[in-house]
């Protein structure tokens, strides 16, 4: 008998509970699906049946040969399911950041998994219809990081990287055709871009412009636009919009830090200007957003432990989600919420404190609540 695979329920939404970095599961919707989020990259593979894909873009009815790929924080559901059988793939952005990094300097990778989905029309999501035959394909890859569940980690981490290569190669010159985003002979792209991206990631909070990132790349700021946005279909400044409202809504997701100390965070120190931005990301607005999908966010739960404690760090302490603690100071609160994207990005644990269902490691623990010092 095959064993149940790694993955749990919160309020109806999936989450690992192993500590898996990527994993294949097949799931057969055969009632409506809420709207929800989650905090790592699923790719949904539409195997059988009939059902509406809501999301920000729209609804779009889905049927077989469909391919749904979104990115951290992305809400969506299913609506009137008929048997809809979705293979589903989900990795996390640890995995991107570190061994698929190079994904960024690939032209059609790099725009599958992210330069694509932060396209203004895109919203953080890209769909495609798969030929029969890649249709085909990609699910043999899909049963073959669904057989790698069962085998230790240590030993076959390569062989997830390799399948999911494997995957993204096919769904990648699926995908490059019907964008005209892309040139139609591409070639490698410049190195230049690569390090703007990581440039921009690696300091959110920078009042970034233009001639900023253009020194810094020893490139004139024309020269860099036009070379970033022939590898990407984006300008610099775009791409950076997007990634900053999707670190916004991990932190609204992951901390229960104020909306305001957020957008300060992620380098929209005025308020005003944060809720535009965001809102044009997502479709509702900072607050509601978290009020909505911060106590059921689907997560990737790297410490193998899904339980309720009152206290996110010994499980003892009389620490309740109400508990007052001194305001700390603005650095302070920086610097929390630099430790928590950091665990997010690096994949060690992902995790709501507004509702502390979920354990977080220790350190970042002690750096959101005070307790157990």
């Amino acid at each position: 008998m095959a064993e149940d695979p790694p993955v749990g329920t919160a309020q109806g939404l999936f989450h690992f509970t192993d500590g898996a970095l990527a994993h294949a599961v097949p799931y057969l919707h055969d009632h409506d699906s809420p709207v929800h989020t989650h905090s790592f990259v699923e790719i949904a593979f539409v195997v059988s049946g009939e059902g509406v894909h809501n999301c920000l873009n729209g609804r779009h009815e889905v049927r077989p040969g469909d391919v749904i790929l979104l990115r951290p924080g992305v809400w969506h559901g299913y609506d009137n399911c008929r048997d809809l059988d979705v293979y589903n793939c989900c990795f996390s952005s640890e995995l991107l950041r570190r061994e698929l990094s190079w994904t960024r300097d690939d032209p059609l990778l790099g725009y599958l998994l992210w330069t694509g989905p932060y396209s203004s029309p895109a919203r953080g999501m890209l769909m495609a219809t798969l030929d029969p035959p890649v249709f085909r394909e990609c699910l043999t890859h899909l049963d073959a990081l669904a057989a790698l569940r069962h085998r230790p980690q240590q030993r076959h981490r390569a062989d997830v990287i390799g399948r999911l290569s494997l995957l993204f190669s096919q769904l990648g010159q699926s995908v490059m055709p019907a964008n005209p985003a892309l040139p139609a002979d591409p070639g490698s792209s410049h190195p230049a871009v690569g390090r703007a991206m990581r440039l921009l990631e690696a300091d959110l909070a920078r009042q970034w412009t233009l001639l900023d990132l253009a020194n810094e790349l020893h490139l004139t700021p024309r020269h860099m636009v036009r070379l970033f946005k022939t590898a990407t279909g984006l300008p610099p400044m775009a791409y950076l919009a997007q990634v900053r409202a999707e670190y916004a809504a991990v932190l609204l997701l992951h901390s229960d830090e104020p909306v305001t100390g957020i957008g300060r965070a992620v380098g929209w120190p005025d308020q005003n200007y944060f809720a535009r931005r965001f809102k044009a990301h997502y479709g509702l607005s900072a607050t509601t957003y978290r009020k909505q999908f911060a106590t059921e966010a689907a997560h990737l739960d790297d410490s193998g432990v899904h339980r309720t404690t009152d206290c996110l760090v010994c499980g003892q302490c009389p620490y309740r989600a109400s508990t007052r603690v001194q305001r700390p100071s603005t650095n302070q609160r920086l610097r929390r919420m630099i430790a928590i994207m950091d665990e997010v990005l690096t994949g060690v644990t992902l995790t709501s404190v507004r509702q502390p269902r979920y354990q977080l490691s220790r350190t970042a623990a002690r750096l959101l609540t005070g307790h157990c010092s």
